[in-house]
């Protein structure tokens, strides 16, 4: 197991990661937490070679996957960076990349409830206000758990707040930084529930976040 003791904070700068292989050939990893080597719960970075593709497959819990560079393909569809997606339980596919991409895989963590398919191109959605200069890209809403996009703007301050139910970000762009450390493009950090923090950046920084998803207990 790694990194599964979910009321521990996790802070992990993955451009510091060596890439591990996959099962598969031209498929690679960068785990981030995982229950077992091949099954259940799992948070990766993983990369597509040019042409590598996977046999189809579905996912137990669900799949959820940010396309951070390249195209990502399967039967549905070809999702360019800045895709977002969401597999439910029951959904079948065999992914490939015909030039190679990267992104960030989460699966066996959506709630059986949670059944609906999503899948989004945030280059074309409309930025939405958030707390102050902050711009907020919304991209899943179920129960507790809260997932969007957020544009920090260079300068801008965050309130002192606490994370019920835990916060979980991927540092896109730019670097984000609190009174904890500084968190570059390609951190992830994981907050437990009820820990707290008050980000600022000094540079434009765009931020994958999902909050209310962690055991509160």
């Amino acid at each position: 197991m790694i990194n599964m003791d979910f009321t521990k904070r996790v802070v992990i700068d993955t451009t510091q990661q060596s890439w591990q292989a996959s099962p598969l050939t031209g498929v690679w990893r960068k785990p981030l937490a995982r229950e077992n080597r091949e099954s259940g719960h799992a948070t990766s970075v993983v990369k597509y070679d040019a042409g590598a593709s996977f046999s189809s497959h579905n996912h137990p819990l669900g799949e959820e996957i940010l396309v951070l560079s390249g195209v990502f393909s399967d039967e549905t569809g070809d999702f360019p960076a800045g895709s977002y997606f969401r597999n439910p339980k029951g959904f079948v596919h065999a992914p490939f990349s015909d030039n190679g991409c990267e992104l960030l895989v989460k699966l066996h963590q959506m709630s059986p409830l949670d059944n609906q398919r999503i899948c989004i191109d945030t280059n074309q959605q409309q930025w939405q206000p958030g707390y102050g200069n902050l711009k907020v890209k919304p991209l899943h809403n179920f129960e507790t758990e809260s997932v969007a996009l957020v544009f920090w703007p260079a300068g801008e301050e965050f309130i002192l707040h606490k994370h019920f139910s835990g916060e979980e970000i991927y540092v896109i762009s730019g670097e984000l930084i609190d009174e904890l450390g500084r968190y570059p493009a390609g951190s992830w950090i994981r907050s437990p529930h009820m820990s707290q923090h008050k980000p600022f950046v000094e540079q434009d920084t765009l931020i994958w976040v999902k909050t209310g998803h962690l055991t509160a207990s």
